[in-house]
């Protein structure tokens, strides 16, 4: 019979036999050398059961092949053999939404206490004298850095380290850091050293490029540096108040100075390749 007749006496189209046939599966008895017509005989059609129902069940075109020469047992035998594996895939795909649960709630649990950490300690900083800005201005910077912990962590936790955060309330995470200042793909902009408060020269910092990433490193006395965390967080944060609206990138380290003095440099990216920096900020925009 003609393909389009074996295709109606199994039940499907002539593409799947033209495929069946393509893949090895179900060869046609004869093909007409002059018109390229494809026949098969009725007998044929038992074969094609076998592979509808085994392809429907998952198994390879191979694994298929190997069954098609088998009689029923050995076929019952493979059906078995495919429940089995698929019931057990089940049973680890449960265990596997198990532990996403637990591991979302988890990360959130942490989420939570480094926002905690880091709200108290912005809230116990002299902002005032380091920054030189008021106490209402400061609220405001505190809800906006809590803010970014509400709608930015939570998408992008390979960003951040929190276990940085909640055993030594570090400004930089526990991960190996970026050089900055021997990165190449970093240029220098602006650097200041041997002063006393951040408001001496923070107005001297231009305005950031929308798109820029821009990297900030401190080298604090030990004073400073006792208040690491709430010290990054509100610089970040006056950046991102003084350039609204434009979508920006900012890395802050935050280490002791060797000789005891205090040390600023602020550098720009030169390329768009991405890096993972100490604590970043991404602003929408």
């Amino acid at each position: 019979m003609t393909i389009k007749q074996f295709a109606r006496l199994c039940g499907c189209n002539p593409q799947t036999l033209r495929y069946y046939d393509h893949v090895g599966l179900l060869k046609p008895i004869k093909v007409d050398q002059w018109s390229g017509y494809r026949y098969y005989e009725e007998e044929q059609a038992l074969d094609f059961v076998k592979i509808k129902n085994l392809q429907t069940a998952g198994f390879s075109i191979e694994e298929i092949k190997a069954l098609l020469g088998k009689d029923h047992s050995a076929v019952r035998e493979a059906f078995d053999a495919k429940i089995a594996e698929q019931e057990k895939r089940l049973r680890e795909i449960h265990a596997i939404r198990q532990s996403y649960l637990a591991e979302m709630k988890q990360l959130q649990e942490k989420i939570r206490k480094a926002k905690d950490i880091i709200t108290l300690t912005m809230r116990e900083y002299d902002a005032q004298t380091e920054f030189g800005i008021d106490a209402a201005q400061y609220e405001g910077l505190i809800d906006m850095v809590s803010g970014f912990f509400d709608n930015t962590l939570p998408n992008d936790l390979t960003r951040f380290d929190l276990d940085g955060f909640l055993e030594g309330g570090k400004a930089r995470s526990g991960r190996k850091p970026i050089d900055f200042l021997k990165d190449a793909d970093y240029q220098l902009l602006y650097e200041k050293h041997g002063w006393d408060y951040v408001k001496d020269f923070l107005d001297d910092i231009g305005a950031l490029e929308g798109g820029g990433e821009y990297a900030l490193c401190f080298r604090l006395n030990e004073s400073k540096t006792a208040r690491s965390t709430a010290f990054a967080n509100t610089v970040l944060g006056i950046l991102l108040l003084k350039n609204p609206g434009r979508r920006k990138t900012l890395a802050c380290e935050v280490e002791k100075s060797e000789d005891g003095k205090n040390h600023f440099w602020f550098l720009k990216k030169k390329s768009l390749l991405e890096q993972s920096p100490s604590i970043r900020y991404n602003e929408p925009g």
